[in-house]
């Protein structure tokens, strides 16, 4: 854990930043860590262009993809808007399932089953999505939509609720094998890019110049961070994607809920003008800290864990 945090904050210092912050320690792990940086980075390019030229194929499956991912690591909110989606496109009618890796031992796959209890969407979970969507396709079987104007003036209203119409890949950018219809890559606005290297030295999976692919690109936790810093962001991301729709997004708390009963319900006074301790395992701990003082607390503490830690 002592390495994770400290590899961690050498990746979250910005190259504009001195680094006479880090520790001896953490200094002398640099030379490695950019070693290591540079073997992913090569690996990542040859696995890209496999790809690319068809060297190791890629699947379409018979329903529209949509991907939601980013090109650093965890906190930039994917999973709460695959969670967005999955409701929206429930509202007309549409089933989705969403396939997810089930990193920290599935934690996450657990908590989208929760929060989409009683909603039309299903959630496979497997390191070979491939798989697992084909397997859930053939057994809830397929929403055929139209391909003209003509087939869907001609086709007699039809519900189907129980079969699927819409894939979602949750953090599925890098995940080539999938060919998607949409790509939606999530900025943390807190903290675009680290020190700009590639794991394990820096943040990111892929350069920014990798936006290129994306067709929607949304700032996250856009409202902890100063206008000029949005517009910077913008500019920056124009370089590298002309195309791309632009949103802004924020976290916005409900309440507050009871570690042994989630059905307790706690209201968001509860935090004001009272010392707080967050303890926390998650991508950006920093966003959860600051949504947590404009909540009106009194003093707020930490203890940071991280990505998935098992308690």
């Amino acid at each position: 854990e002592g390495i994770r945090r400290a590899i961690k904050q050498i990746a979250s210092t910005p190259s504009s930043q001195s680094l006479s912050n880090l520790s001896y320690l953490q200094l002398s792990m640099i030379p490695l860590l950019s070693v290591i940086s540079s073997i992913y980075s090569l690996a990542f390019r040859i696995r890209r262009q496999l790809y690319r030229f068809g060297l190791i194929s890629t699947h379409r499956f018979p329903v529209p993809v949509i991907s939601v991912g980013n090109i650093t690591w965890g906190g930039t909110g994917k999973t709460p808007m695959v969670e967005f989606l999955a409701r929206s496109f429930a509202d007309f009618g549409i089933c989705s399932l969403i396939l997810t890796r089930g990193y920290g031992g599935g934690d996450e796959a657990r908590m989208l089953q929760r929060k989409l209890c009683g909603v039309s969407a299903r959630v496979g979970v497997g390191a070979n999505r491939v798989a697992t969507a084909s397997k859930f396709l053939e057994h809830y079987g397929y929403v055929n939509f139209p391909a003209t104007t003509e087939e869907i003036l001609s086709r007699e209203e039809e519900t189907h609720p129980d079969r699927i119409g819409l894939l979602i890949l949750d953090d599925g950018m890098q995940h080539f094998s999938v060919v998607r219809d949409l790509e939606i890559v999530m900025v943390n606005s807190l903290m675009p890019w680290g020190n700009r290297k590639l794991l394990p030295a820096g943040p990111l999976r892929e350069p920014p110049r990798a936006l290129s692919r994306a067709d929607i690109i949304v700032f996250h936790h856009a409202d902890l961070v100063e206008a000029k810093d949005i517009i910077a962001l913008e500019s920056e991301i124009r370089e590298a994607d002309e195309s791309a729709e632009l949103f802004l997004t924020k976290m916005a708390a409900l309440h507050f809920f009871a570690s042994r009963d989630v059905s307790c319900k706690i209201p968001l006074t509860a935090v004001n003008n009272v010392v707080v301790l967050c303890l926390s395992a998650i991508g950006d701990a920093d966003s959860f800290l600051l949504t947590i003082k404009k909540m009106g607390a009194l003093y707020v503490d930490r203890i940071d864990f991280s990505d998935h830690h098992r308690f």
